[in-house]
């Protein structure tokens, strides 16, 4: 007879997080199973593959998978080098996967988890039921899995958020969609960089994937005329607008808003400041123009690119007992230790399986996940989260509760939550300058690096990194 302890632990996602909680659970000799809507390993990861992460492939492979991995003779790229996403995938999340062999299963979306003959009202044997989850199969038909725990690893990929600053789509930003992508273009597709070659593209954000955009844009420029970004930000410019620069403790971060920094002040880009995007009308050629929620309405666009973020699909979760703060979305214990409103300067305190956990007990959220809607989140993030949590399963209290983790620091002060302040940083010191009221500017003195020093390092976003 099957008994719940006999269940394998179910792992959505074969992204980063879930294949490392895949290994740590195969290392404690649980056995997992590693469901993913895409064809092969990493799906998420491939869709930015173009991108340069800011992190080294020492901060990006996991301790249990290397081990996991050693057998076949996999080695560890050069530890101080910068891999795309596409590296990412390939070299090490592919391989991965591989020898986790039929414990991982491609094709396979999760629709909605439950526990078995219990939906989130039912309090009776609640926690003696096995976990249910519903899969439709690449084919699709429909399917029930038993798991003994589920662990969320599915990221926050397939959910950006909106142009609108209220978190809801901009009037009219549905009917624009041809016009809009939420995504990093990889400009060495030829298709892709014709759609923007010599034409003017809104950049909508001011986070890495931000920066990426405009400095890739910036790089084609000077090979294309009449390429040119407008950056639009909710808030004004000050010293902390470009991240921490030569202070950032990963410097191909810090390189990255340098990088940003030099396309406006190349002139390959214009900063739009303080303006919250409220419709999207058409032109009369059907160019987009963005219409602020103070009236101002900016000059027709070609291209809009959407960088503002991504949020968590909680949809399949609904008949669970989750515990979420009603602002980020994350874990309620999590949340107040990566609250952009309250951050600045520092690192993330060490946080593991009490910080993930919820009243529906062998419940996890890892990886970009756990995160909810608060930005910034590294590999080893990730990787740490689910060593405590597949320690906690194991019964190994001891081991679970032994968290460590310290981050790289920004080397910027000031919350993330001051970033849709118009005001926010007028004054700061050390940066560049902006006007008291919101306008049009383009940035003056101050650091400049050519945009092709950086192509090596600086190319790439948070994405997941």
């Amino acid at each position: 007879m099957t008994t719940t302890a006999d269940l394998p632990v179910v792992v959505i996602g074969a992204g980063p997080a879930g294949l490392a909680a895949a290994a740590h659970l195969v290392e404690r000799g649980i056995e997992p199973l590693v469901l993913e809507a895409g064809p092969a390993a990493a799906t998420a990861v491939r869709g930015w593959s173009h991108v340069r992460l800011f992190s080294t492939w020492s901060e990006l492979t996991d301790p249990a998978a290397e081990k996991l991995l050693a057998p076949t003779g996999w080695v560890r790229p050069a530890a101080d080098t910068y891999p795309t996403g596409g590296d990412w995938a390939e070299q090490y999340l592919q391989p991965l996967a591989d020898v986790l062999g039929d414990r991982v299963r491609y094709g396979a979306t999760v629709t909605g988890v439950s526990r078995l003959g219990r939906d989130r009202i039912v309090d009776a044997d609640r926690e003696q039921q096995p976990f249910t989850l519903r899969i439709t199969r690449g084919d699709g038909g429909e399917e029930r899995i038993l798991g003994r725990a589920v662990i969320d690893a599915s990221g926050t990929w397939s959910t950006p958020a909106p142009i609108g600053a209220d978190g809801l789509p901009a009037l009219g930003e549905h009917a624009a969609s041809a016009r809009i992508s939420y995504r990093i273009p990889d400009l060495k597709d030829p298709a892709v960089r014709a759609r923007y070659a010599g034409r003017r593209t809104a950049v909508i954000g001011s986070g890495a994937s931000a920066f990426t955009a405009l400095a890739a844009l910036a790089d084609m420029a000077r090979d294309e005329p009449g390429t040119h970004s407008v950056w639009v930000l909710r808030r004004g410019i000050s010293g902390s607008t470009f991240g921490g620069g030569s202070a950032d403790q990963l410097p191909a971060r810090g390189a990255l808003g340098l990088a940003a920094k030099a396309a406006v002040d190349n002139g390959h880009a214009d900063a739009v400041t303080g303006f919250r995007t409220q419709v999207i009308e058409s032109a009369d050629d059907g160019s987009p123009v963005l219409v602020g929620e103070d009236g101002r309405r900016l000059d027709p666009v070609d291209e809009v690119i959407v960088l503002t973020g991504l949020r968590p699909d909680l949809s399949f979760l609904s008949e669970l007992r989750l515990a979420l703060d009603e602002r980020l979305q994350a874990p309620v214990e999590l949340a107040p230790l990566i609250d952009p409103n309250q951050h600045s300067c520092g690192t993330v305190y060490p946080h593991g399986h009490r910080e993930l956990s919820h009243p529906e007990q062998g419940l996890y959220l890892v990886g970009m996940k756990s995160y909810g809607r608060a930005p910034t989140f590294l590999a080893m993030t990730g990787y740490e989260q689910v060593r405590s949590v597949t320690a906690a399963l194991a019964g190994d209290t001891e081991a679970a509760d032994r968290v460590e983790l310290t981050l790289p620091e920004t080397g910027v002060c000031g919350g993330a939550g001051l970033f849709d302040d118009p005001a926010a940083g007028q004054t700061d010191e050390g940066g560049c300058c902006a006007p008291v009221a919101p306008a049009l500017v383009q940035i003056g003195a101050g650091i400049s690096l050519p945009v092709a020093a950086l192509a090596g390092t600086a190319s790439g976003g948070c994405c997941g990194s």
